[in-house]
Parts: C-alpha cells; structure tokens; sequence
C-alpha cells in the first residue's frame, strides 16, 4: 500500500470552509469583494489540509502568478527598498518576483523585458527604465505593467513616483533657511536621454522652481554627473576649482552623496562646516552615526507595495491608468549647517 497522502486539492479546501471553488479561487488570486471573515476561514483550511497551490495548474488556467521586477542598477541600495515592498505585496497576495537587471542602455532593456514576456510573467514592474514614453507605452500593451520611479500619467500602464518637485522644494528651503546662496544640484546624465519624466530631470525642475521660488534665479547651477560615488566625487572636484564654489549641493541621489562626502572627507574638508550635503533616497548608509546624512525619504518600501498592488489589479482587469505621486519627508541630519559666509 502506498502510504503517499493524497494531495489536497482547491475542491477540498472549499468543502473544509464550507464556501464554493470560487470563493477559494478569489482568495487566492487577492482578488476584490473577498471579507476577511472569508479570507480568514480559506486560509484556515489550506494551512489544516496542507494545500499548496499548483504554478503549474495555476498556469494552464491562464496565469503562471509571477511577477517579472525590471531594474536599471542593483548597485543602488535604494533599488532594494523598492524591491522589498514588491517582494512583500506580492507573496502576499500568492504571487513570486522574479528580478532582472540591465544597466547597458535601452537595448539590453528591451531583450530583458521580452525574455519576461516569453516567460509568461503575468505582469511587470519597471524600477525606472529607460527609454521615451513610446516604449512604455508598447511594453504596456504586450502586459499589465507599472512603472516605478517614471512620472506619469501614461495610457497603456501605471505609474508610482516620489513627488520629485516638492522633494526638491524641501532639499532648497532647508539650505535658503540656514543662509546658503550659491546652491548647486547635480543632475544625472547617463547612458541614455534624460526624459522628461524620469526622476533625474523632474528634480531638476524642482530644484530649479525653488530657487526661483527663494529669489535665486541667477544662482541656479545645475552641473551634469553620474548618480554614483564617482560622479559624486568627481562633481566635489569641478566645484572647488571656481573661484566661487557653491555652499551647498542637492547631490540627486544618497548614493552620489556618499561621493561627495567621501571626497570632502580625503580633502580634509570638515562637513557641514566647509559645505553642505543633502542626499536623496534615505537609503539605509544615510541615517548611520558615521554618515547621518540629511536627505529625502521617499517612503520606498510604500512605493513598492503600492506599485504592486496596481499591477494586480491590472493583472485582475482594471484598465483605467493610475498615476500616484508619494509624498517625500526631509530627514535633517549632521551634513547641513550654516552657510560659511552667513555671517
């Protein structure tokens, strides 16, 4: 006699809660118009009968309940935020993340995500992609998609986006309110266009307004760099040599922060009291004794489980576009103080 248990099946899960195959099937899909009296009573009997859903049953009935996640650089430790909000949303709602990463241009990016698509990913998470709103545009066609970090609104997919202009606002009000003048901002200039929508250009324009906003118009300095340690440092060098270097600099990104406070620090230049640095992000390094970097939290972690929950309800039928715009909190810390010449 074989001594295998039976494996329990989406019927015997109904028949143990005393609820139809429909209402199990809906609560497993997350799906709207589910009680939590429900919710709770299913999930009871698939832990008491041992059930575990079938990817590949699940995939025969049109779904393989997987998630393809496209990022730009895993080397930016903001990206694993998004990516951990993701990852939560998702296995709770019954679905797995897989992740790819293409930081070579819009060609790779392309072969990426249709190597998704080949897949049968049931929908895809963009973590700001490359390429103009066209593109976009054609990957929302061929699945459900959510654009993460990209402002919206678009036609054919979601979007989910920090408010980048008022994070700037914040970053340039912080620095006018402590006497800095002659603010800089690095703006990230990479492999690709800048496209209007993508963060590096929206805070830009943010930074931009607020200086005008402040009575600084003829200060606006906007110096072209990378997002990274060594754009960041890179950008501390070219600054020191004006005759009139800046004060102060929205750096973008925490990790083009880290640049700039690691060259100060081999200068031998003492932060804030030489210069002021406000990072972007609120990456986990930023708020360490050692760092204590004043910065933008994004409320990353949110980001990414909203972004999810929008994919599967485009995964569910919604057509509609969503375009949602987070709010952004300035964290003051250790690299912002007066300005040297205030006084």
């Amino acid at each position: 006699m074989n001594g295998q248990q039976k494996r329990a099946t989406i019927s015997d899960v109904a028949e143990h809660a005393g609820v139809s195959r429909a209402a199990v099937s809906k609560v497993l899909r997350g799906a709207y118009g589910v009680s939590d009296v429900m919710k709770k009573r299913v999930e009871e009997s698939m832990e008491a009968l041992g059930y575990r859903p079938s990817a590949l049953a699940r995939g025969m009935r049109g779904r393989s309940f997987t998630l393809g996640v496209f990022v730009v650089d895993l080397s930016n430790t903001f990206v694993t935020v998004l990516i951990e909000g993701i990852r939560a949303e998702a296995e709770s709602r019954g679905y797995q993340v897989f992740i790819g990463e293409a930081d070579m241009g819009l060609a790779q990016q392309q072969q990426m995500i249709d190597a998704m698509l080949d897949r049968k990913m049931d929908g895809l998470v963009l973590i700001a992609p490359f390429g103009p709103e066209e593109e976009l545009e054609r990957i929302g066609r061929s699945a459900p998609t959510v654009v993460l970090g990209r402002h919206g609104p678009g036609q054919g997919y979601d979007t989910v986006a920090s408010d980048d202009i008022a994070g700037s606002a914040l970053i340039v009000d912080h620095l006018v309110s402590l006497g800095h003048r002659r603010i800089a901002h690095l703006k990230h200039v990479g492999r690709e266009k800048n496209e209007s929508t993508m963060p590096q250009s929206v805070r830009a324009d943010g930074y931009v307004q607020a200086m005008v906003r402040n009575g600084l118009e003829k200060e606006v300095d906007v110096i072209e760099s990378r997002w990274n340690h060594e754009g960041g440092a890179a950008a501390v060098d070219f600054m020191l040599k004006r005759d009139t270097p800046p004060t102060a600099v929205h750096t973008g990104t925490d990790m083009a922060a880290f640049g700039v406070l690691a060259r100060f620090f081999e200068l031998g230049l003492p932060i804030p009291e030489n210069f002021s640095v406000v990072g972007y992000d609120n990456a986990r390094a930023a708020s360490l004794p050692q760092v204590a970097l004043t910065t933008v939290d994004q409320s990353g972690f949110e980001m990414g489980t909203l972004a999810t929950k929008f994919l599967v309800e485009r995964i569910e039928g919604r057509q509609e576009p969503q375009a949602a715009l987070v709010q952004p909190t300035l964290m003051i810390r250790r690299t912002t103080g007066p300005a040297p010449d205030a006084g």
